[in-house]
C-alpha cells in the first residue's frame, strides 16, 4: 500500500491499489466479504448458544466475534493480508480442536467442513507450504482424536456440550456458504488473472515487434548517420586536401618569403578548418565505441616536441611565454602505446590553453612518476595563466558542444569538442582527468598514463632507406585512381617533387582495364569514384589471372570517415590505407615500404 489509509476507515475500495496483482486485490475482497459472512454467522451462533445457555460454546463464540472484529479493522487499515490470514487460521484450528478435544468432544459433519475450510483457505491465501502445515495441523489430531475415540478410550473431567438442531443447521449451511463462496471467488480471480497474463503476454509480442522495429530503425539510422558522416567527409575534406595539398607543394618549391607568410596562414586556416572537422568525426567514432588503442614504439619526447612545435608558434604569435619541461629519464626510453591518441589529447589541452590565455604562460610537463617491473608511469600537466573556469562548470565544460559559457564560445570561438574527447579516450583506456582552476588566474589539467618500456630501436637505417628510394622513384610505375581533377592535379605536382610519372584513371573500371595491360609498382587507389568504387576495382584486381598483377600493392586514398574504413579496406584487398588530406612524408613511408615488401 502506497497511499495512507485513515484508521475509521471501512472501505474495501481504500486499501485496494494498482500496484497489486490480481490474486492480491482478490485475496483482499476474500477476507472483506468473508469477514462479514463469518460475523453474521458466527453472530446467530453465539445468539443460539447463548439462550440454550452453554457456557463453554458461548465464550468461544464471543472470543470469535471479537477476533474477526479486531481483524476486520486491522484489515481496513493496513490490508496485510497475508498476517491476517495466518490469525484466521490459528484461530480456526484453535476453535477445531477445541470442540473437538473439549467443546463437544466428537467429530461430525461441521469438524469436516472446519477442516475443509482450512485447507481451501490455507492453500489459495497463502500459498502450498502453508496450506500442508495448517491442513496437517488440523487433520492430524482430528485423526488421532477418532482412532483413540474409536477404543473408547477418551475421556476428560469436562461433560461435552450439546446444541440444538437450530444451531447445527446455522453452522453446516454458514460453512457450506464460506466453501462456496471461496470456490466461486477465486475460480473468478484466476480466470481473470489468465486473461490479465494472455492480454499481457499478446501486448508483449506487440511490443517485441514496435521493439524489434526501432531496433531496425535505430541500425537504419545510425548507418544512415554514419554514410553521411562519411560523405560530409568526403566532401569537406575533398576541398580542404586540395588547399592543404596546394600549399605543401608550393612551401615545397621554395617560395618567396612574403610567400612563405602568405601560404603559412592558407594553410594554418585549412589546418584549422580540418580540425574542426576531425573533432566531430572523432567525438563520433569514440562515443560510437570504435576507438582501437594501438601499440606501438614511440620516443615521448618526440611526440610531445612535435605537437608543442606547431602550438608553440601560436604562443608566439600571442606574446606568451611557452614552457616545455619533460623529465630527462623519459629521453632514455623507448615506450609501447598509442601516440596519435596521446597527441590528440595533449593537443586538445595546449590548444586550449593558448586559446583561453590572453597574457602569461604555457606550461607543459612530462614527469616520470614511477615503475613499476616493465611499465612506468608517466605524469601529464598541462598549465595556463588564462581566464580560469568557475567551480560549478567544471564538470559541464567536459560535456560534447558545451564551453563554459555563451559569451566564452563567441569570444574564443571553436566547437567545445576538444575536452569532451579528451575525456573519453581517457575514460575508455581506464583514466581520469583532473583539474583545478580559478577565475582570472588561469588552469591546470592532468592525469596520469602507463606505458610498458620497449627496447630501444637505431631507426636510422630505416630514415636512411626512405631518402634512398624517394631518390630513385622516378623508375616507379604508379597507377592512380582518382576522378577529381583538382585532386589529380595536386597528386602529379607532389609526386613529380619524387620524380614519379603516374597514369591516372578516372573511374574503377578504367583502373581495371589499365592494370590488366600494364604492370605496375603500386596503386593508389581512391574509394569514391563514378562507374566502379575504390572497394570493387580492388577486389577485381585480386581476381586477375597474372600473379604479378594481382599482388600489385594497393594503397586506398580517400576523404571519407566510415568508422571501420580501415577494416573494409584490408577485407577488399587492399595493402593500406591513408586519409585524405595526407602528409607526404606519410604516403611516401607507405610507398617505400610496400615496394620494398615486393621487391
Amino acid at each position: 500500500m502506497n497511499r495512507k489509509v485513515s484508521f475509521f476507515n471501512f472501505s474495501l475500495n481504500n486499501i485496494l491499489s494498482k500496484d497489486q496483482s490480481l490474486l492480491d486485490q482478490a485475496r483482499i475482497r476474500l477476507l472483506y466479504y468473508g469477514f462479514w459472512i463469518v460475523g453474521v454467522a458466527v453472530f446467530g451462533l453465539f445468539i443460539s448458544v447463548y439462550f440454550q445457555r452453554q457456557a463453554l460454546l458461548t465464550i468461544t463464540a464471543g472470543i470469535l466475534l471479537v477476533s474477526l472484529l479486531v481483524l476486520f479493522k486491522y484489515l481496513t487499515y493496513r490490508a496485510n493480508w497475508k498476517q491476517i490470514s495466518h490469525a484466521v487460521l490459528i484461530i480456526a484450528t484453535i476453535i477445531n480442536l477445541n470442540n473437538v478435544f473439549i467443546a463437544m468432544q466428537k467429530v461430525d459433519i461441521i469438524t469436516v467442513q472446519v477442516i475443509l475450510l482450512v485447507i481451501l483457505f490455507s492453500y489459495y491465501m497463502i500459498g502450498q507450504r502453508w496450506g500442508l502445515l495448517y491442513s496437517l495441523l488440523n487433520l492430524v489430531p482430528v485423526m488421532v482424536f477418532l482412532l483413540i475415540s474409536y477404543n473408547g478410550n477418551y475421556s476428560i473431567a469436562l461433560r461435552p456440550e450439546s446444541v440444538d438442531q437450530s444451531t447445527i443447521i446455522i453452522s453446516i449451511f454458514a460453512n457450506f456458504i464460506l466453501i462456496i463462496y471461496i470456490h466461486s471467488h477465486f475460480y473468478g480471480a484466476f480466470l481473470n488473472n489468465i486473461r490479465e497474463l494472455k492480454e499481457n503476454g499478446e501486448k508483449q509480442v506487440e511490443l517485441n515487434a514496435e521493439l524489434e522495429l526501432a531496433i531496425k530503425k535505430a541500425e537504419k539510422s545510425s548507418m544512415i548517420k554514419s554514410e553521411f558522416l562519411a560523405t560530409m567527409s568526403h566532401e569537406i575534406r575533398t576541398p580542404l586536401n586540395a588547399i592543404i595539398g596546394m600549399s605543401n607543394v608550393m612551401l615545397m618549391a621554395k617560395p618567396r618569403p612574403d610567400q612563405v607568410e602568405n601560404l603559412d596562414v592558407l594553410k594554418f586556416s585549412a589546418n584549422n578548418l580540418m580540425a574542426i572537422v576531425n573533432d566531430v568525426l572523432d567525438f563520433n567514432k569514440i562515443e560510437a565505441g570504435k576507438v582501437i588503442f594501438e601499440k606501438t614504439r614511440f620516443n615521448l619526447v618526440e611526440v610531445v616536441e612535435n605537437i608543442c612545435g606547431s602550438e608553440k608558434i601560436k604562443a608566439d604569435q600571442k606574446g606568451l611565454e611557452f614552457m616545455i619541461k619533460i623529465d630527462p629519464l623519459l629521453s632514455e626510453k623507448t615506450l609501447m602505446g598509442d601516440p596519435t591518441r596521446l597527441g590528440q589529447i595533449l593537443f586538445n589541452l595546449v590548444s586550449n590553453a593558448i586559446k583561453f590565455t590572453k597574457a602569461g604562460n604555457i606550461w607543459i610537463k612530462a614527469s616520470f612518476h614511477e615503475s613499476q617491473g616493465n611499465n612506468i608511469t608517466v605524469n601529464f600537466v598541462v598549465k595556463d595563466t588564462g581566464i580560469g573556469i568557475d567551480q560549478r562548470n567544471l564538470e559541464s565544460i567536459f560535456e560534447p558542444f558545451t564551453q563554459e559559457s555563451i559569451t566564452t564560445t563567441r569570444q574564443y570561438g571553436g566547437t567545445g569538442m576538444g575536452l569532451a574527447i579528451v575525456k573519453r579516450l581517457l575514460e575508455l583506456q581506464g583514466l581520469q582527468m583532473y583539474v583545478t582552476s580559478k577565475v582570472g588566474r588561469g588552469s591546470e589539467f592532468s592525469f596520469s598514463m602507463d606505458f610498458p618500456v620497449a627496447t630501444a630501436i637505431d631507426d636510422t637505417d630505416d630514415k636512411n632507406t626512405l631518402l634512398n628510394y624517394a631518390e630513385s622513384f622516378e623508375n616507379l610505375r604508379m597507377l592512380i585512381a582518382e576522378d577529381n581533377p583538382v585532386n589529380v592535379l595536386l597528386m602529379k605536382k607532389l609526386l613529380s617533387k619524387w620524380r614519379i610519372k603516374p597514369v591516372i584513371a578516372n573511374n574503377g573500371q578504367h583502373v581495371i582495364e589499365i592494370a590488366k595491360e600494364s604492370d605496375f609498382d603500386i596503386i593508389l587507389m581512391d574509394l569514391q569514384m563514378p562507374v566502379m568504387n575504390g572497394f570493387d576495382a580492388a577486389m577485381e584486381i585480386r581476381k586477375l589471372p597474372d600473379p604479378r598483377k594481382a599482388l600489385t600493392p594497393i594503397i586506398a586514398l580517400t576523404a571519407a570517415a566510415l568508422y571501420d574504413i580501415k577494416a573494409q579496406v584490408l577485407k577488399a584487398g587492399m595493402n593500406d590505407y591513408v586519409s585524405k588530406p595526407f602528409k607526404p612524408e606519410e604516403l611516401l613511408e607507405k610507398i617505400q615500404n610496400l615496394v620494398a615488401a615486393v621487391h
